[in-house]
């Protein structure tokens, strides 16, 4: 039998889908590690065969994956160069099958699901874990419910309900939404597969393994990633904690999280030496994956941050929106604003702190761009124009330009 576990308590449940907070703490619980002396099957090319034994599932069922994992790690040669970073990679989880990491989540709790019997789920979104949910629920036939905030960019609300999901579109606070559809999923026997879901959770281990052994089996010493419900970086975290303690490495990276000066509570918390996090009134960022008053992960990525050393960074809407342009005119990596913050972190970080030659350096690009164009500066994106028969001199006088 699964067993969940309360991070501050350590207080263990018998899994229950419909009551995954501590009854004591009111915190998010997590899947208690079960399996003695895990091994990693390197044998096996599929990710979720490769780390099974690091994972809450006994067999994976292949029928219920679109092919998600086994992203690249990508050397930034040119960022690296023109900003004189050490080494520096991306860990393009924009290749996932629906264009986010958040596949590597709900793979994992539909896996959970079916074993369960379950007929119904859902999911609470700002739009990558909406159209992620809906891919998936297609995928086994289960029906699926998505709730989007009303700000949601037309592009992930289309592809979510292309995918069949029953779509509902709520206006109101974000932060108590997610409460909410847990409340009313207990009730109408609905699992809400949400952002701190403790199998999505799982998950996103699989992210850090394969960067652990992108890296020929090495840690590096910083991973800069966004955050926002806390779910992605806790799940990170959790994967380096359990190679360290099963001797596959002796140490863990610095988590460095990004998020908005806009929605920053937990930053906010961790600046100000707080150990619990107050909801924000408004949260007002154009990073709309991160755009989150209140995550619900908040207290747990605060004090494993603290308790890991690691830091929280926030940055400007304007520092992530040329943190983009440069991922995608230097590197070829065009992200939504929250892929690029972890970026924009970075060159945050190097003002403030040294980096050293031997570092070794990992953004976590989330998501795709093309996810939501709106956000783009197209005055910054010049458009010339000509008749077919100008089209000569037009390239000669662009070319003279440029070189002047």
């Amino acid at each position: 039998m699964k067993q969940l576990e309360c991070p501050f308590c350590k207080k263990t449940y018998a899994l229950d889908l419909f009551q995954l907070f501590c009854s004591d703490c009111q915190e998010p619980l997590l899947v208690r590690s079960s399996v003695p002396f895990p091994k990693v099957r390197n044998e096996k090319s599929n990710p979720l065969d490769k780390y099974i034994d690091f994972l809450p599932i006994k067999k994976a069922l292949h029928r219920f994956s679109l092919g998600e994992g086994n992203t690249p790690l990508l050397k930034l040669n040119r960022l690296m160069h023109k900003f004189n970073v050490p080494d520096l990679y991306a860990k393009n989880e924009m290749m996932n099958p629906t264009g986010s990491f958040k596949d590597r989540g709900t793979v994992i709790a539909v896996h959970n699901a079916v074993s369960l019997g379950i007929r119904n789920i859902g999911t609470v979104s700002t739009g990558n874990m909406a159209v992620s949910t809906a891919a998936y629920g297609a995928r086994t036939g289960i029906k699926t419910y998505v709730l989007v905030s009303e700000d949601t960019s037309d592009e992930k609300i289309f592809s979510a309900a292309l995918h069949g999901a029953i779509l509902v579109k709520v206006k109101g606070d974000y932060g108590e939404l997610f409460y909410k559809s847990l409340e009313t999923g207990k009730k109408n026997h609905v699992y809400f597969i949400n952002s701190v879901d403790p199998f999505r959770i799982e998950g996103y281990k699989v992210t850090a393994f394969e960067i652990w052994q992108q890296l020929g089996g090495q840690v590096p010493t910083h991973i800069f990633v966004p955050v926002s419900s806390g779910g992605h970086i806790i799940g990170l975290m959790k994967a380096f904690s359990e190679l360290k303690q099963n001797k596959l490495t002796n140490r863990l990276p610095v988590f460095v999280g990004i998020q908005p000066k806009k929605a920053s509570p937990i930053t906010n918390a961790f600046l100000n030496g707080q150990s619990q996090i107050t909801r924000i009134q408004k949260a007002d960022s154009f990073a709309q994956s991160i755009n989150n008053p209140a995550p619900p992960g908040g207290n747990c990525v605060l004090k494993w941050i603290k308790e890991t050393n690691g830091h929280l960074l926030r940055v400007s809407d304007e520092e992530i929106l040329k943190a983009q342009k440069k991922l995608a005119s230097f590197e070829g990596l065009f992200g939504l604003p929250a892929a690029a913050a972890p970026l924009a972190g970075l060159f945050k970080w190097q003002a403030q702190n040294k980096l050293a030659p031997h570092h070794r350096i990992v953004l976590i690009l989330t998501g795709a761009g093309f996810k939501n164009m709106a956000v783009l500066d197209r005055s910054q994106m010049p458009i010339y124009q000509t008749v077919l028969d100008d089209l000569d001199q037009m390239i000669s006088q662009i070319g003279k330009n440029k070189e002047n």
